[in-house]
């Protein structure tokens, strides 16, 4: 069974991996789309998922896989219609992520109005770094990441500029799916996010205390 692991050593068996799209308004901006009354949410099997030490392989179906940085969540206690005052006690660490996404095949599944699965949830597609424990991130409503390309910073994540904070989240998914022990929630990416290629370097890092690093064959 899938399983994350924590900076301690600890690991913990994946259950789902939750996905939140148009969270930053910038990143919707440059895409094109609108802001959504609600979260958009979709899922990734956890065959998706993918370590710092394996190599992201780009699959042979899409000729354009853009990554996406993101802070990933990973659930603790499990919990149904959880209240936003609650939410955070339910999170039992804080990693980074990346949401790939074979963009043609998105694109051309949203043109068709289809589903987008093909296009998030091929082999490898959550990758994912590992945790740190939630008491390490004291303050995590105004928590920063970033992402840079081969050396070149194109990513900068604030979580004070999330349109749908992580309480909101939480609660959110939490009123239609029952959250698990176990459950990632990848919150959303921002602007910036851009082309893979072979032989690329991505590397990431969640304020002073944590980084990870994916290469792609």
């Amino acid at each position: 069974m899938p399983a994350i692991r924590f900076t301690d050593h600890r690991e913990l068996p994946v259950a789902n991996i939750f996905c939140i799209g148009r969270n930053y308004a910038a990143h919707a901006a440059e895409l094109g789309n609108k802001v959504e009354p609600e979260p958009v949410v979709f899922l990734k099997p956890t065959s998706a998922l993918l370590h710092e030490e394996q190599k992201v392989v780009l699959p042979a179906h899409s000729r354009d896989v853009h990554y996406e940085g993101e802070l990933v969540l990973v659930v603790g206690t499990a919990g149904k219609n959880i209240h936003r005052e609650a939410a955070l006690s339910h999170i039992a660490g804080y990693g980074l992520g990346l949401d790939l996404t074979a963009r043609d095949l998105q694109s051309s599944a949203k043109e068709k109005g289809l589903p987008w699965a093909v296009a998030k949830g091929f082999d490898g597609a959550a990758c994912v770094s590992r945790f740190l424990s939630a008491e390490m991130i004291p303050q995590p409503l105004a928590a920063s990441f970033w992402l840079d390309l081969n050396g070149v910073r194109r990513q900068d994540g604030d979580c004070m500029l999330m349109i749908y904070d992580l309480p909101c989240i939480i609660e959110y998914l939490s009123s239609r799916f029952a959250l698990q022990v176990g459950d990632l929630i990848y919150t959303g990416t921002p602007a910036g996010v851009g082309a893979l290629q072979s032989g690329d370097v991505v590397k990431m890092g969640l304020l002073d205390k944590l980084q990870a690093q994916f290469t792609v064959a």
